[in-house]
């Protein structure tokens, strides 16, 4: 970072906007000791370090680390050497891809059993009661139309249910 860039300053109202996060959200990681904005009177001014820190946060948020998590790998930061906070952020990181992907299994399987679980739904309700699959109005518009065309002008017992 150059030195100009290292004395930038924001708002609370420019990270919130950059990071799509609340002011709210910003001063609950200030209570929880994150961030650590300087103070104009009662406005908070956050230096690029803090802007790097709701980075890191939002990011670490979004793959499903928890604050603590976060915190610990965020003070980590604070060493002149960084070996290792990158050693402990490639187990915390490894450690997080292995979660996800059985959570990805779990939600697979999910998705799989209500499929087969609406088909079965769907395979009764046609045979029984049509009028109450999704999208009834839908499939009665196109019977209706259908039945409305019929060479035939005999009713038939399936024009007068509907």
């Amino acid at each position: 970072m150059t030195p100009a860039e290292e004395k930038r300053t924001f708002s609370i109202r420019q990270l919130c906007k950059e990071f799509g996060v609340t002011a709210r959200a910003l001063r609950f990681y200030e209570d929880k000791g994150l961030l650590a904005p300087d103070r104009r009177g009662q406005t908070r001014v956050f230096s690029a370090r803090d802007r790097a820190r709701v980075k890191l946060i939002v990011d670490g948020k979004r793959v499903g680390f928890s604050l603590v998590e976060i915190r610990e790998m965020l003070d980590l930061y604070d060493h002149a050497d960084n070996s290792q906070q990158l050693s402990v952020s490639l187990k915390k990181f490894r450690a997080q891809i292995t979660t996800l992907k059985h959570k990805r299994e779990a939600v697979n399987a999910a998705i799989k059993a209500l499929e087969a679980s609406c088909n079965w739904i769907e395979k009764r309700l046609r045979a029984s009661r049509p009028d109450l699959l999704p999208q009834a109005e839908d499939y009665q518009s196109v019977l209706t139309a259908r039945l409305d065309h019929e060479p035939d002008a005999t009713p038939s017992p399936l024009r007068k249910r509907i």
